[in-house]
């Protein structure tokens, strides 16, 4: 026998085309990564990945100098790629380094604890936007799998997660530590909106008018890739966009995994490890009228060494309408939109096979 360690499974729900809900077992991908082969659930095949161009512009954005000549530069970036890297952030180093309480090593440890300890430590809630330690985005029984292990929190607004056990309570600092690193990237991220603005010539507050500090969402996902036995067939992440305003990613352990689809081609994105990246949400392709749009992008899986994540998904209240700042004499190519119906139509028709869940949003 290949291996006779003890498979867990995750418990997952969905609607099935008669409306009846359903509930299938997930194997949790942590008790698959010692495999010699792929499980057949998790076969994608996806598609070649292309060098990318030695010439291309994917230069970090200096937060030191965004009010000035960066500025030009990040409007550039985001118009081509729809992300991009940020150096000289401000952030306190010991909430990302200091191994006594930095977000990488409870992220480290919540992981390395076993499967029932896990379970025990935070629950998983599928009515909840898919909070706690569990899989979301699974629709039907052969629906190929991720290769992927989750865990997803709403660290804002103040009490949105009370009375949910979301918060791992294994390692006990895990919560306290998640969240200074969500209040020391708010004051970032609310800089990147008004920047980002102005980096295509509106008024600096035309997407940060519709973030109140008190109501405004952020949801936090920590996202595990163990080691695969067949990178060249699996999937991290089937390809997607975000269905935010901004996410700010954080990665631990390795990089290249990350790919952007540019040009017809797949393109592995140069993201140093343990570096900040901002990817743009299809909140922010409509309120930028589609000036900056959401980048379709996947994650790759590696043989040699499992790769962790963070991400913060910054969004509006959920009962805010947003709606598109247009330029001089600019059409308008997106309608407005309720933040929470965008979400609850992103979320239903998810995972799709092309960009498809921002046409509801586009203008006849």
């Amino acid at each position: 026998m290949e291996n006779t360690k003890k498979v867990n499974y995750h418990e997952s729900k969905f609607i099935n085309q008669n409306g009846i809900q359903q509930t299938i077992m997930i194997p949790v991908v942590q008790d698959l990564a010692e495999l010699k082969t792929l499980p057949e659930n998790f076969i994608q095949n996806p598609a070649a990945t292309h060098p990318f161009p030695p010439n291309a512009s994917f230069e970090p954005i200096d937060m030191v100098k965004i009010q000035s000549r960066e500025i030009r530069k990040l409007g550039r970036v985001c118009e081509d790629w729809g992300m991009f890297i940020i150096e000289n952030h401000g952030l306190d180093p010991r909430l990302l380094h200091d191994r006594r309480g930095r977000a990488a090593e409870v992220v480290k440890r919540f992981f390395e604890l076993p499967f029932e300890e896990k379970k025990s430590s935070v629950g998983t809630y599928t009515s909840a936007d898919n909070m706690g330690y569990g899989r979301n985005f699974v629709k039907s029984e052969d629906q190929p799998l991720d290769w992927i292990d989750r865990l997803a929190m709403k660290a804002a607004p103040e009490g949105a997660s009370d009375g949910l056990c979301v918060w791992p309570t294994n390692p006990p600092n895990f919560r306290s530590v998640i969240e200074k690193y969500v209040k020391a990237t708010r004051k970032l991220m609310n800089e990147l909106l008004q920047a980002l603005a102005k980096a295509i010539s509106l008024d600096k507050q035309s997407f940060s008018q519709y973030f109140n500090p008190n109501t405004s969402e952020i949801n936090v996902r920590v996202n595990y890739y163990p080691p695969c036995p067949r990178p060249d067939l699996a999937l991290g992440i089937t390809p997607h966009t975000d269905a935010s305003a901004l996410t700010l990613l954080m990665q631990f352990e390795s990089s290249n995994g990350l790919q952007v689809f540019k040009d017809d081609h797949w393109l592995t994105v140069p993201w140093p490890c343990n570096t900040l990246l901002v990817n743009l949400g299809d909140l922010m392709e409509i309120m930028s009228n589609g000036r900056l749009k959401s980048p379709w992008h996947r994650v790759m899986t590696q043989s040699e060494m499992g790769r962790s994540l963070i991400a913060l998904f910054y969004n509006p209240p959920a009962q805010v309408e947003i709606g598109p700042v247009k330029g001089e004499e600019a059409m308008e190519e997106y309608k407005k939109v309720v933040v929470k119906e965008y979400l609850k139509h992103f979320y239903k028709v998810s995972p799709t096979a092309s960009k498809v869940a921002i046409m509801y949003a586009k203008v006849n």
